[in-house]
């Protein structure tokens, strides 16, 4: 009776815990900013560089970064995003609710101009030293703006000509346009300064006298205004200029369905992924999906709180770390499956399962960790969110999965009541619990699995995958985004009742080559090499609105910028790869790391033959996907390492002198956490297939791409990892070099003479 007292406080408690998240789900969620995939609107990339041909320094894209802020601000944009990327030579600029129209005069070069009260123009910025304002004093000591002077004799005629003026003040503007703006109009506001807001007239200084060098502008200023001043001219000469690389428009009707498809997918992955614990742990798998459930809520407090901004691919990466942080709940049960089975008592079993799954869960999620650091260090912005809400998932998943839930459980354990019902616990038979006093040992599971015997199989099916890959990409080349090659994706939204030759022969029409057309059931998207301008943007609008009634989108990418997604492309997998084999060697050995490599790279060929034989298109987002295959499979195969390092501990207290032994220990592991890799492999593919039946085509490379790399990395971590593993291991055991073709026929020789009766067969 008392048991169940205990018990029900507990369920109280958790109910009242399980109550106030799921009422917190909806605030959370709607103070999220918005990606621009999500909400709509547009997007450019600029490329910066100086005027004069001299090196880019950061604060003179800082003080870009500023001016583009300004005039943003005019626009009157909510929430505007912009990051500098690359090595500071690039800012992204990304404006929800916006047009191309309206945000197509951001990087028009940034023009400070003199004038006389007329409006007339006096002198440009070419008059001034670039950054050659600066705050100083007058001659009583008040605060007051220097300006160096570039041209002294184009100075002085015009100060000489404006002394006799009989409104003699020259009137400095920033971005002034002819017939909207005038001083007549701003004449009283002129001078209203703040850090981005205010008027575009800057200054109306009287000149008494003309001048032929520096001058001083005297005024009522304080320090501050002094120094906003002298900053709002140098914003007007800097000495760099912006030229749009790649541009995107996505209206805000595509933005809200894409948000509305991507989430209800979602959804549906996480609660198949809950159903799933719960049919197979039982009372555990509630507490799973409890700790799952206020995981996805601190996930999105957290990064809500940091200002992160949630794209397509970030609402992915939630859902796939999801399915990532079951693994750690999927670990600890099946060992404290392991240690019931052992005869060990509920309360046993649960500690001796919990400190013995730590550590293949702590080098599980720090490998993962690394690669979406890389991720984030080197992707461009959609991909940095993706990246950003992989970390975040990873360290809620050690807060949450790892110590939440199992205090969670322990709660429960201590209440008694469970003690005599491993079943309904976690979904253990009491036929499956060795009895001890009987002296019986625990059955090993698969015991009549062989793995090492087939390894050579193992290998060959990846290999002809990747020979025919390699083939295809010989002679018929990746299909290659324009992200990586240059050109304009042209997205037609449509209701279906356009064709695709009908689309085709209006491309043709409006002379635009037609490298690639695909049909969605948002509409139809076209790829061409041209790189489209405003004007061909503004014709193909015109043209498919008024002969259709529909709306286009296009996305535009240089050469440039696909030159800059290549490199960093290259740079976060080689990183990924140094960073792992570092991280492996420290924590294992470096035969654990070469080995796991080498999985690793089978990964990313056999994803990649299977997109070039399918035809498959890649896109930036295809290296986020491979990335996070990366963290994965090394995620799946450090759990495998762990289990052979532990078992050549206990086993053979860390001495293998015998190539049986080698294969016996890799046997054993195998088996061990074949249960698990399964589990953990549907749990995690089960968002990713929610995304691809249910989600928008915006991601569904991506999520296919996810989908086919975590299957090859299951299949590497349990087939190809071990197996050279074993190969490296069994080199050591040999004395003296062997050339490569008797190295791998000794190494037959060696499998074939230790597949030993009562250990292999």
């Amino acid at each position: 009776m008392k048991q169940k007292r205990n018990l029900l406080k507990i369920l109280l408690i958790i109910a009242i815990v399980l109550t106030t998240v799921l009422l917190s789900f909806k605030p959370v969620f709607n103070r999220l900013t918005f990606g621009l995939d999500l909400k709509g609107g547009f997007e450019i990339l600029y490329e910066v560089s100086s005027v004069d041909g001299e090196p880019l320094t950061k604060n003179m894209v800082n003080n870009t970064y500023r001016v583009l802020m300004k005039r943003i601000d005019t626009l009157g944009v909510a929430e505007p995003n912009l990051t500098i990327e690359g090595d500071y030579n690039f800012i992204r600029v990304q404006l929800a609710g916006t047009t191309r129209e309206e945000a197509g005069e951001l990087g028009r070069p940034f023009t400070l101009t003199f004038r006389d009260t007329n409006d007339n123009l006096l002198m440009t910025s070419q008059i001034l030293k670039a950054g050659g304002a600066s705050r100083a004093q007058d001659k009583t000591g008040r605060p007051a703006v220097a300006l160096a002077i570039r041209d002294n004799d184009k100075f002085y005629e015009v100060t000489n000509r404006i002394k006799d003026y009989p409104d003699n003040r020259i009137v400095i503007w920033l971005d002034f346009e002819e017939g909207i703006d005038s001083f007549q109009k701003e004449q009283y506001n002129c001078g209203e300064l703040d850090d981005l807001k205010g008027s575009k007239c800057l200054s109306a200084a009287s000149v008494q006298e003309a001048f032929a060098g520096d001058v001083i502008i005297q005024g009522n200023f304080t320090l501050a205004s002094a120094g906003k001043l002298a900053q709002a001219i140098n914003d007007g000469s800097l000495p760099t200029k912006l030229k749009e690389i790649s541009a995107m428009t996505v209206s805000p009707e595509f933005g809200e369905e894409t948000l509305n498809k991507t989430g209800v997918a979602a959804v549906i992955g996480v609660l198949l992924v809950i159903l799933f614990m719960i049919i197979i742990y039982r009372v555990a798998g509630v507490m799973a999906g409890i700790g799952i459930l206020i995981y996805t809520a601190l996930v999105f407090l957290i990064f809500n709180i940091i200002g992160g901004v949630l794209t397509l691919p970030g609402i992915a990466a939630l859902a796939l770390g999801i399915g990532m942080a079951v693994d750690a709940g999927v670990i600890t049960f099946e060992r404290i499956k392991e240690e019931l089975k052992a005869g060990r008592s509920l309360e046993g079993a649960f500690n001796m399962g919990n400190e013995l799954s730590f550590s293949a869960i702590l080098d599980a999620n720090v490998t993962t960790l690394i690669v979406a650091i890389i991720l984030y260090i080197f992707g461009e912005f959609s991909v940095k969110g993706f990246a950003t809400m992989l970390i975040i998932n990873i360290t809620v998943t050690m807060a949450i999965i790892v110590f939440l839930l199992r205090f969670g459980l322990k709660l429960i354990i201590n209440t008694k009541y469970f003690d005599d019902l491993p079943n309904l616990f976690i979904g253990l038979k009491k036929t499956a619990i060795s009895n001890v006093t009987k002296g019986e040992a625990p059955k090993e599971p698969f015991s009549r699995l062989n793995f090492v015997r087939y390894y050579r199989l193992f290998l060959m099916i990846p290999l002809i995958i990747i020979i025919i890959g390699w083939i295809s990409t010989i002679g018929v080349g990746l299909n290659l985004g324009i992200d990586y090659q240059s050109g304009s994706n042209v997205k037609i939204l449509t209701n279906n009742t356009l064709k695709v030759p009908q689309i085709t022969a209006d491309f043709q029409q409006l002379d635009y080559p037609v490298k690639a057309i695909n049909k969605y059931s948002e509409g139809i998207m076209i790829t061409t090499p041209n790189i489209l301008n405003d004007k061909d943007t503004a014709q193909l609008e015109t043209y498919f609105k008024d002969k259709y009634g529909v709306s286009v989108e296009t996305s535009v990418v240089s050469a440039k910028a696909k030159e800059e997604l290549v490199s960093n492309a290259k740079k976060s997998i080689i990183y990924a790869y140094l960073m792992v084999i570092i991280y492996l060697t420290v924590r294992y050995t470096f035969t654990y790391a070469i080995a796991a490599i080498i999985a690793l790279i089978h990964d990313v060929l056999i994803v990649v033959s299977i997109f070039s034989i399918a035809r498959l298109e890649i896109s930036t987002m295809f290296i986020a996907a491979i990335l996070t295959i990366i963290g994965y499979s090394i995620n799946d195969t450090v759990v495998i390492f762990d289990r052979i390092k532990e078992n050549i501990k206990l086993k053979f207290n860390n001495k293998l002198t015998k190539k049986e032994d080698l294969v016996t220990v890799v046997n054993i592991s195998l088996r061990q956490t074949l249960i698990r890799s399964i589990y953990t492999t549907v749990t995690t593919l089960l968002p990713v297939i929610s995304l691809l039946l249910f989600g928008t085509y915006v991601i569904f490379n991506f999520n296919l791409a996810l989908l086919i790399g975590l299957i090859v990395g299951t299949y590497s971590s349990m087939f190809i990892a071990s197996q050279i593993w074993l190969i490296l291991e069994m080199r050591k055991l040999t004395k003296g070099y062997l050339g490569p073709k008797k190295w791998f026929t000794n190494l037959k020789d060696e499998l074939d003479e230790v597949e030993v009766k009562g250990i292999n067969k």
